[in-house]
């Protein structure tokens, strides 16, 4: 396929996926039951954290989950002590279980109450023409409270040659300005010109079948030859093309 072919090819399937009809069988549902800036960016860090496995299955913890917190997460996380715990005991989505979740709430807490929000930390060590250094630095200060090391796990570092699938997600989320009303937009202060791509399996197989990415596998060298193929063909929002390269692996076995 020529350059132009594939260019037209995928942006036909972009434009087909990111459609409001696929909210209902993605996670991005849960944080779409908000309003308030920090209640989605919340619900949303937390459901993308959890975003691994079956989608139906993280659907409904992460549902589970904001029931947990009174369908108020930022109010929940804000107000968060010891006495809350309770409210914790018994969650579980794989290998995230209950301990982990009481250290995120504690981090995000101490986050918007001394460091101005996640917003602000990814902005502050954003590059020009990406983010993959400000996961690394957000991850850094996530865990700068004491914690037990398993915890660590649930946030991928792009420095440690990872494709942070899942923090990419979240960003493409909070980042990408999304007209047909997908993805939220509400962070201003980056642009979708800096997202990389959420690179998971279904991505990976199609990205090389269109030979957009050559490496075997799903790691951060291989988000970077993603990314720079995909900045070759839509410089300014070049992951919208994860609704084309998700789509076509989950909905048309391609």
């Amino acid at each position: 396929m020529k350059s132009s072919e594939l260019k037209e090819f995928l942006d036909e399937k972009a434009a087909f996926y990111n459609n409001p009809r696929f909210i209902a069988t993605d996670p991005i549902q849960i944080p779409h039951q908000f309003t308030k800036k920090e209640d989605i960016e919340i619900a949303a860090f937390l459901v993308a954290t959890i975003a691994w496995g079956n989608r139906k299955s993280i659907i409904n913890n992460g549902t589970q989950l904001m029931q947990r917190m009174g369908n108020a997460p930022f109010d929940f996380i804000m107000n968060f002590s010891e006495e809350d715990t309770p409210a914790l005991s018994g969650f579980v989505h794989r290998t995230f279980n209950e301990t982990d979740l009481g250290y995120f709430l504690k981090s995000l807490q101490h986050i918007y109450m001394q460091h101005g929000g996640l917003e602000h930390i990814f902005f502050k060590h954003a590059e020009a023409d990406t983010l993959q250094p400000a996961i690394h630095h957000f991850k850094k200060l996530f865990f700068g409270l004491p914690h037990l090391p398993r915890t660590e796990k649930h946030i991928s570092d792009p420095m440690k040659n990872s494709a942070a699938k899942r923090i990419n997600m979240f960003l493409r989320w909070m980042v990408r300005k999304d007209a047909n009303g997908v993805d939220f937009g509400i962070w201003n202060t980056l642009s979708p010109a800096q997202l990389s791509c959420p690179l998971d399996v279904h991505s990976g197989n199609v990205a090389r079948k269109l030979k957009l990415v050559k490496r075997k596998q799903n790691d951060g060298k291989a988000l970077y030859e993603l990314d720079t193929a995909l900045r070759k063909l839509d410089p300014n929002d070049p992951v919208k093309y994860d609704f084309a390269l998700f789509g076509l692996g989950v909905f048309e076995n391609f």
